[in-house]
């Protein structure tokens, strides 16, 4: 029986014309399954769903989910990521109908832009970020949001100095100051946030040459509120807000972090963005 697919033209172009048309034939989907966004159940028999290819470098898995949490997509992740989901989402989800070679990636032209980086000259190390999720509310509108701080003050690659140039690091890749967390962030084109299987999985940053590449990536597929996933889904963005070490601190509640969301902004040590969602 012909099931109520949406079938995007890049999950087309990756899956092939005729393993598409088996999909919207019915041959290949399930009658129902569970949303790979809002993990809840979906018919497609009954109600409009998605296709989400989730691609890695080697392989590739193909789930469902309601049109109305996310359109058809193509969501690349890492192969290790995919790999260490695939078990626990196809015994979870019946929206997961195949695991099958995916396409090489094509390799970088050029070492990809570092992450932030603590300032010890030569012996230099990737800075450790710590990430919080929270609503932060902007008007009477609750938002998805990340909250970014390192662990140490963040030097230039090669810099000696000690001095802590994390926020001039922001603003320099585009993020802006924000005086008042009341008012929304301004778009950073080219960053995104990879969300996969319903977890978070990376802060994107644009490549040099093309593409995209991890500025803040998860050591482990971060859990997020049901209630945070839906508002990233619902606005397809998040706002991400980012400041020095020691400004903003390990908060509890939702209303703690924004009192010390408001405290760095009044210091003028708060910079922000509004980043796409990638992904689910």
């Amino acid at each position: 029986m012909p099931r109520m697919l949406d079938v995007s033209d890049e999950v087309r172009a990756e899956i092939g014309d005729d393993e598409a048309d088996r999909l919207l034939a019915g041959g290949q989907a399930p009658d129902t399954y569970d949303c790979t966004s809002c993990r809840t159940p979906g018919d497609s028999l009954r109600e409009q769903t998605s296709t989400v290819l989730f691609m890695g470098e080697e392989t590739a898995v193909l789930a469902f989910a309601h049109a109305r949490c996310v359109p058809s997509q193509v969501v690349p992740v890492t192969e290790e990521q995919l790999r260490g989901a695939m078990g626990s989402i196809g015994d979870a989800q019946p929206g997961v109908v195949s695991a099958h070679p995916a396409p090489p990636a094509p390799a970088p032209a050029a070492p990809a832009p570092a992450a932030p980086q603590t300032g010890q000259g030569d012996a230099a190390q990737p800075a450790v970020l710590s990430i919080t999720c929270g609503l932060v509310l902007v008007g009477d509108s609750p938002h998805a949001a990340l909250v970014v701080e390192p662990t140490v003050p963040v030097g230039r690659p090669g810099s000696t100095s000690g001095e802590d140039e994390f926020l001039q690091l922001l603003l320099e890749h585009g993020f802006g100051e924000v005086k008042d967390v009341d008012r929304t962030p301004g778009p950073l084109p080219g960053w995104s946030v990879l969300m996969a299987m319903g977890q978070l999985h990376a802060v994107l940053q644009p490549a040099p040459h093309g593409g995209t590449v991890a500025w803040w990536q998860a050591h482990q597929p971060l859990q997020v509120t049901d209630t945070w996933r839906a508002a990233a889904n619902r606005q397809s963005q998040v706002f991400m807000y980012a400041a020095p070490v020691g400004t903003i601190g390990s908060q509890p509640r939702e209303d703690l972090l924004r009192q010390a969301l408001d405290r760095a902004a009044a210091q003028g040590v708060l910079a922000g963005a509004v980043l796409p969602l990638a992904g689910t």
